[in-house]
């Protein structure tokens, strides 16, 4: 699968590149709030370290994941990224789990002339502003939301928004995509609640909503509060339309909060969640693998570590044998990714554009599980 091919002299001054291996790393959350994701990302990413490995590797090179636990938290990413780059010289940074965990770790990446690539965090700050070392495959949260509450009006008949996000940068760029949409829509946003990271009861901010009668909610949650918030809803008696963002889309989502969460929209920009029972056949068939291996059901988040690993890979592959950082950048940049089993976009990336795909999808909650409600939007 992967080509045969010598080290030349010059590799030795590579950093993460040896004659015989080739060095990356990824930060996740392995002991905070997103270590279920993080556990899966690293099961996803590791499976296709393995697949390329034996396979032959890169030009001769096994690909070594080094992976590093953030526990969620921006301050223990630097300390894991200086570690990375210092001590396991990695060649490149792949898949880092959060937007504020990836930011903190650009000082000690770009500093030592380390790419940082597709990390899962849906944030306009993974590539913009543009810099030579740091490209994304995820439209941001902004766009996605902007989307999603546009498609909302028109499509469902959503009049009255509002909107209920996390305290922090995420929740901001969710608040912003609300107020663009409707802005376009020429309509006021009827009222907003935020939350502190952390927080567990939302049974005051959904009362907030309810009493200014919304018919729409858009919310800047995570997992585990999505099934907080709308399982206070639900318990109030009150139904409005719900729409997460990319962060809502996780199939956890539905498994702990059971059919309460029926109903509920996100937006989603990358894959489809691979069940072993999905109608295509190369993703029935990559589910059976992972559960053969892993001995759990995959989740979406396992198959977004196992693409950003793959596209890593075809990456490498393509800039050939001598691989350097300098190789790296201009391979990726011109780049043209064809779509993957996943139903991902088609990646494509430029010198003055480090966004691969600015497409988003809507996705619904029926019958305990994601199904998709409409192809890619336009943004």
């Amino acid at each position: 699968m992967m080509g045969l091919g010598l080290c030349s002299p010059s590799n030795a001054e590579q950093p993460g590149v040896s004659k015989s291996h080739l060095a990356i790393g990824s930060i996740l959350d392995l002991s905070g709030p997103l270590a279920p994701l993080g556990k899966a990302a690293h099961n996803g990413m590791q499976m296709r370290v393995n697949e390329v490995n034996d396979a032959g590797g890169i030009h001769g090179r096994s690909v070594k994941l080094h992976i590093e636990d953030s526990g969620y938290d921006p301050a223990r990413g630097l300390v894991a990224a200086q570690k990375l780059v210092t001590q396991e010289k990695i060649f490149a940074m792949v898949g880092t789990m959060g937007t504020e965990v990836a930011e903190a770790s650009f000082p000690a990446l770009l500093e030592s002339d380390v790419v940082h690539v597709f990390p899962m965090a849906a944030s306009q700050r993974m590539y913009d502003p543009l810099h030579r070392l740091k490209f994304s495959i995820a439209t941001p949260y902004e766009d996605q939301v902007r989307a999603g509450v546009k498609w909302l009006a028109k499509e469902r008949g959503a009049k009255k928004f509002c909107t209920l996000y996390q305290d922090d940068d995420f929740g901001e760029e969710v608040l912003k995509g609300t107020l663009l949409g409707l802005k376009e829509l020429e309509l006021p946003l009827v009222a907003k609640a935020s939350f502190k990271r952390g927080t567990t009861d939302f049974s005051a901010h959904v009362k907030t909503l309810q009493e200014a009668e919304c018919d729409a909610v858009v919310l800047g949650t995570i997992v585990r509060e999505t099934i907080g918030v709308v399982g206070s809803a639900r318990k109030a008696g009150w139904n409005p339309l719900f729409l997460g963002s990319a962060a809502t889309y996780s199939d956890s989502v539905h498994k702990l909060g059971g059919r309460t969460m029926e109903g509920l929209y996100a937006t989603y920009v990358v894959a489809v969640v691979p069940y072993t029972d999905d109608p295509s056949k190369p993703v029935r068939d990559w589910a059976w693998r992972y559960k053969a291996k892993f001995n759990e059901d995959p989740s979406l988040i396992s198959a977004y570590g196992y693409s950003v690993v793959d596209l890593f890979c075809q990456v490498a592959e393509k800039a050939g044998p001598n691989l350097t950082t300098e190789a790296f950048v201009k391979t990726i940049e011109s780049m043209k990714f064809t779509q993957d089993i996943f139903g991902s976009p088609a990646y494509e990336f430029s010198a003055k554009q480090h966004l691969g795909s600015r497409n988003v999808r809507i996705g619904q909650i029926k019958n305990g599980r994601w199904k998709r409600v409409t192809d890619y939007l336009k943004l």
